[in-house]
């Protein structure tokens, strides 16, 4: 599946409609991670340039708000949980004062594994209406989404009334590969890529791995999964300063995987796979 999308030299900023260009390793919080103020301002300094806000208040939310000038140099991407219009309206209002900011540059509805939740935010009186007025008014930037249902993801995604899809792809989980990325390639439509070391397993040995085999450290994880064509974010979401630095250590070696490269880790996310949990 890797042919059709892997490109050994991959650039280090993307073009976002909409949005702008951003760095394409982006910098994510999950309510469960220990990263302070300072820690993301420095990840900033250092280029990082798009921010997934897990909705807590945590050290990226009072990163945010102490951006003062230099927030319009930074792509700040929320989880959206409404489903309807008046939900929406209240969780708007209250992201924007939280975060002490104008505008959402990303409003992702936030995990639709249903049709029948999206055909809730569609529907008259969801919460589009109001996610698409706040994009008419310049108040959100571009509406997202986020799935783990690789079809009903493709489904939406075709529809046309996405600017971004927010998913799931590592090297352990690649059915993206044939499910989605012919669907965004072919609108256009940017793709930003979560749980790329597969919650830390795919820097771990599996009991197939042959005799001499390292497993990938998160550097190259992300790698993989910025040597797609498909992806123009890669999230990564470290814990503390020493997977922060770890992480942005690809910032001072920016560079791809040889095709050998990305075929072993490749081939690693295969072991993993079989190994570590039961995820489709």
């Amino acid at each position: 599946m890797a042919a059709n999308y892997f490109q050994p030299n991959p650039p280090q900023h993307a073009d976002l409609p909409r949005l702008g260009r951003v760095c394409r390793l982006g910098l994510a919080t999950r309510g469960n991670t220990g990263l302070d103020r300072e820690m993301v301002l420095a990840a900033i300094e250092r280029g990082v340039d798009y921010l997934n806000w897990c909705g807590h208040p945590d050290g990226m939310r009072d990163a945010i708000r102490a951006l003062g000038p230099r927030r319009q140099d930074v792509k700040i991407a929320v989880q959206f949980e409404a489903r309807s219009a008046a939900a929406a309206r209240r969780e708007l209002d209250a992201m924007l004062g939280e975060l002490a900011t104008d505008y959402l540059d990303v409003a992702t509805c936030y995990y639709v594994e249903h049709v029948e939740e999206w055909d809730e935010i569609v529907a008259p009186g969801g919460a589009a209406e109001v996610l698409e007025e706040a994009r008419a008014a310049g108040r959100v930037r571009a509406i997202g989404l986020t799935s783990h249902q690789r079809p009903l993801a493709a489904r939406i995604a075709a529809g046309g009334r996405l600017d971004l899809l927010m998913i799931r792809y590592n090297a352990a989980y690649r059915g993206a590969e044939r499910d989605i990325f012919p669907v965004t390639l072919a609108r256009g439509l940017p793709v930003v890529a979560f749980t790329c070391t597969r919650w830390g397993a795919l820097m771990e040995p599996t009991p197939d791995d042959p005799p001499g085999f390292t497993p990938p450290r998160a550097p190259d994880c992300y790698r993989f999964v910025l040597a797609s064509a498909a992806v123009s974010v890669a999230l990564a979401a470290p814990d503390g300063p020493h997977e922060l630095a770890e992480d942005l250590s690809l910032l001072t070696d920016w560079r791809g995987l040889s095709a050998e490269e990305h075929a072993t880790i490749a081939a690693h996310g295969e072991r993993v796979r079989r190994h570590a949990g039961q995820f489709p």
